[in-house]
């Protein structure tokens, strides 16, 4: 118990008493080494690990996206390009329905022109008809009353009909 009274009187913390200094080196200088070996050879390298699996993903992953990046560019040119192609080939085959559109239309003007043609030339044959009838009938009408204005003026007196006929046609005439 006197060891215990000598501590208590010197009155400071026995750390810090230079005569344990060596034995306190001592064991700091194993304690520091127990530490470096426990650390060195178990916890780093298994931090070590860890990190460089995390590398690896890391490294995975972003080749991944950059792989799906890539087709994504390439998904979207192919888009692009049966964009473009689908509307050329619309535009090619409105086209084709355009001039075959025309053709057939071409086709049905023609045949109705010709269907025109073919009435107006009957229209002008009637006309003619009714013209050449009319111009007949007139001729007819101016004789008989040519006819009875002679026999009116000159009542007895007796007109060929032929001749009064012959006047009619040339005075109609022009």
């Amino acid at each position: 118990m006197a060891d215990t009274a000598t501590q208590g009187a010197s009155g400071g913390m026995p750390q810090l008493d230079p005569s344990s200094f060596p034995n306190q080196i001592f064991w700091l200088v194993i304690a520091l080494v127990a530490i470096y070996f426990i650390l060195s050879r178990i916890a780093l390298p298994r931090i070590a690990a860890v990190l460089a699996e995390r590398q690896g993903a890391l490294t995975n992953d972003l080749a991944a996206a950059e792989e799906l990046k890539q087709r994504a560019v390439e998904a979207e040119a192919a888009y692009n390009k049966a964009l473009a192609d689908a509307r050329s080939e619309a535009a090619k085959i409105a086209d084709e329905t355009r001039a075959a559109i025309q053709a057939d239309l071409d086709k049905a003007i023609a045949r109705a022109d010709d269907e025109i043609s073919a009435k107006a030339a009957e229209s002008e044959a009637r006309i003619a008809e009714i013209r050449a009838g009319a111009v007949r009938s007139i001729e007819e009408v101016a004789a008989d009353v040519a006819g009875d204005i002679v026999a009116a003026v000159a009542p007895g007196q007796k007109v060929d009909a032929k001749v009064l006929s012959a006047a009619v046609a040339a005075r109609v005439k022009g």
